[in-house]
């Protein structure tokens, strides 16, 4: 998760741009938020603990002026929920400037650490991310460019990147590009000029006309928000370099090769971003005539759980014609249950989140379509309130196959126990969370309503073949850099 956002617009004010980014990327990460600028001269960054717009406020914002910004919101896979975990990370070395923004999570963090001259105890946080931007300026020959060029053939795991100095932008993805990362122009007069790129919406539906820059995202919806056309995606393997009076010019540090997670086309993506051409809303919605093909059910009424089940819900509701209602409202003031850093918060949350429609309830047998089962204990109090609001019968149905294996790539599953699929059947799974019936899409099914070849994505999480190799101290060490041993190191 976590969304990232750089902005180079020289004569504008990058840090609103890339804030106004960033908060069409809330969904990725509520734990901080924080932006770096540049006036050409410094680099100042501003992160705190909360969500983008307690954060980035508009009093904030005026004091950080310049034309090249990073900015960031955090969900936690490396390091506590600490301030000086917050994103971006800065380090004034002896010969550079550094301030980076990562989605994602690496796997050789142990050994990257040893190669830091002083080790655990040169770095402010406990974060991966911390660790990498040690490294990039603690380099002793060239520019940030020559240091990125050096250290990242070394990291090894998942990193989508902005990275910044006083003068220019980086925009770098992982050999496998395991997270997104894509890259859009602001046009001069207004964005949209030009062609269009296929697969696009038209240029009516684009955002407010602002000056002439380049922006990197995690998702083309925070192009969006700035009024920025899609240019491409970055590449695995690619540095993206934008600054000092030129276009982006590209630079190869590794060959690539795309393994993007499945699960952003799934879940974590907003349903109106594009990824490899494909509008995730009609990704999912196809996904869940698929679901209906492969598990009908026979019933009164179809429902989501808002709001990540709503485009496959839709489609299992037009495959089997059987009638599409809401049947719970979605406090719309309230973040992601599932990205909380504890467990407690995602059950107390459920109920802030979710409220039931009794009268769409009632005595009815209803179809419940989610996104994913994790951990089981939010789909129990789900099913819960429906029961409680007078359903006579629930049937699950999970537009993503049974998740059996944790992820180090940047999701928050670091142990197989998390997992409910992993250690039950699903019938087992069935009886846990209190439903009639059960039932999950395969990986096929995936397939099918994406309508791209396997090799394309990272299915690690569903089928445990894990392209990066993931040493044995990366399992169940989301504090590897806060352990008292590692923090001892010299």
């Amino acid at each position: 998760m976590c969304g990232i956002v750089g902005v180079h617009a020289p004569g504008q004010e990058a840090a609103g741009l890339a804030a106004l980014g960033l908060f069409a990327l809330q969904h990725r990460g509520q734990e901080s938020a924080g932006v770096a600028v540049s006036d050409g001269d410094q680099v100042m960054v501003y992160r705190d603990l909360g969500m983008v717009s307690q954060v980035l406020d508009d009093r904030r914002l005026a004091s950080l002026r310049g034309g090249t910004a990073i900015a960031h919101c955090r969900y936690s896979t490396t390091g506590s929920t600490l301030w000086e975990n917050s994103q971006p990370a800065f380090r004034l070395g002896p010969r550079r400037v550094v301030a980076v923004g990562h989605n994602g999570n690496l796997v050789n963090t142990r050994e990257l650490l040893a190669r830091l001259q002083g080790g655990r105890r040169r770095l402010q946080g406990s974060t991966d991310t911390e660790l990498l931007t040690a490294l990039l300026a603690s380099e002793e020959r060239g520019d940030l460019l020559d240091a990125l060029l050096r250290v990242l053939p070394g990291v090894r795991g998942a990193f989508s990147l902005v990275v910044m100095d006083e003068r220019r932008l980086f925009g770098v993805r992982d050999p496998w590009g395991f997270r997104p990362l894509v890259l859009g122009r602001i046009a001069p007069g207004g964005p949209w000029q030009g062609a269009e790129p296929a697969g696009r919406p038209p240029a009516e539906a684009a955002g407010p006309a602002v000056g002439a820059g380049w922006v990197l995202a995690s998702e083309t919806a925070g192009l969006d928000a700035v009024g920025a056309e899609y240019v491409r995606d970055v590449e695995p393997g690619e540095i993206v370099v934008l600054g000092e009076g030129e276009g982006p010019r590209s630079v190869r540090f590794a060959p690539g090769r795309e393994h993007l997670c499945v699960f952003e086309l799934i879940y974590f993506a907003r349903p109106d971003s594009y990824m490899l051409g494909r509008n995730l809303y009609e990704v999912r919605r196809r996904m869940g005539e698929a679901l209906a093909r492969e598990a009908p059910a026979a019933a009164d009424l179809v429902m989501p759980v808002p709001d990540t089940g709503g485009p496959a819900a839709a489609g299992f509701a037009e495959a089997s014609r059987i009638p599409y209602r809401e049947g719970m409202v979605r406090n719309r003031y309230a973040g992601r249950t599932f990205i909380q850093p504890s467990q407690a918060l995602r059950q107390r949350g459920v109920n802030v989140k979710l409220s039931p429609l009794p009268e769409q309830l009632r005595g009815r047998s209803v179809v419940v379509v989610d996104d994913s089962i994790v951990r089981g204990t939010t789909t129990r109090q789900i099913v819960g309130l429906l029961r409680r609001a007078g359903a006579r019968e629930v049937h699950l149905r999970i537009s993503a196959p049974p998740i059996h294996h944790p992820c180090f790539y940047g999701i928050d599953t670091q142990v197989e126990t998390e997992l409910i699929a992993a250690t039950h059947t699903t019938d087992q799974v069935r009886e846990f969370v209190g439903a009639d019936s059960l039932a999950y899409l395969s990986i096929g099914g995936v397939l099918e309503a994406i309508g791209l070849p396997r090799e394309r994505f990272c299915f690690a999480c569903f089928d445990g073949r894990y392209p990066v190799p993931v040493p044995y101290d990366a399992v169940s060490h989301k504090f590897l850099l806060e352990d008292a041993s590692v923090a001892g190191s010299r």
